[in-house]
């Protein structure tokens, strides 16, 4: 497991590995907290020609130029390619232009699919309101793939979720097609023990790698369902010095990736 002797914290560690998601020249409709961290740290690095799509209105195709905490700071909207309003945002996606989408939820399904509306018990009574959708269904539908990051808990990663508010793959292939979506589906999952990816044919989530410090078996256990591995299992990459570098000048305070 990361620890503070590793030189890096967990945090740190997730937004290397979302940053490494990123390809140079894509659109990126970027979220808040890690997700914000991971497209700057991209464009800084491997993605200089990548462009940032703001839920609240804006385009960014060059990093702001002071440290940022939320989308809306005022050095995010200096010099913006185009400073618009969330309908036009939402329109982009429609129009296929985003090539991936960051979202999280409270309960992720073995398809991708992602729960952020309620929480029900085993009777099936609903115990807990989450806040809903906001625009991660639209995100989940309508980019060309999109990234999961969250924490990895059992009750988290459960069979099947409560209620599908972003859909991934629904009950597996063909799913999407089926109900009207015709292109997109979440890629990667990115969690605080490894990273997870969707076999091309199933559509079942499959672990790929396991975090510095963690086994298949704490992650196994961590799971609500039998989780297949990958026979190409490998070992999360650690943040570079390099990339350290960047995340100091990003978050220089750690208020997204301190301890």
């Amino acid at each position: 497991m990361v620890t503070e002797k590793s030189g890096y914290t967990m945090s740190q560690l997730m937004v290397a590995a979302a940053a490494r998601e990123i390809a140079d020249g894509e659109v990126i409709f970027v979220g808040m907290r890690l997700p914000l961290l991971g497209f700057l740290l991209a464009k800084s690095t491997h993605a200089p020609e990548s462009v940032g799509v703001y839920e609240l209105g804006i385009v960014r195709d060059t990093l702001a130029p002071e440290p940022i905490l939320t989308m809306g700071d005022l050095p995010n909207l200096y010099r913006a390619q185009w400073l618009a309003d969330t309908s036009d945002m939402m329109g982009l996606l429609q129009r296929g232009l985003v090539d991936a989408s960051f979202i999280g939820g409270a309960q992720v399904d073995r398809f991708g699919n992602l729960n952020t509306t309620y929480i029900c018990s085993p009777e099936g009574k609903i115990e807990t309101r989450l806040p809903g959708s906001g625009g991660a269904c639209d995100l989940a539908s309508l980019a060309r793939r999109h990234i999961i990051i969250m924490a990895h808990e059992k009750h988290r990663f459960v069979p099947r979720v409560d209620y599908i508010t972003s859909p991934g793959y629904g009950d597996g292939a063909g799913w999407r097609e089926r109900v009207g979506l015709p292109r997109g589906g979440p890629s990667t999952v990115i969690t605080t023990r490894g990273i997870l990816r969707f076999d091309s044919e199933t559509k079942e989530m499959i672990l790929d790698s396991v975090h510095p410090g963690v086994t298949v078996e704490n992650v196994v256990e961590n799971t609500g369902w039998q989780l297949r591995v990958s026979s190409d299992l490998s070992q999360t990459a650690e943040p570079t010095e390099v990339e350290l570098a960047m995340l100091k000048r990003f978050d220089p305070k750690g208020y997204w990736t301190g301890k």
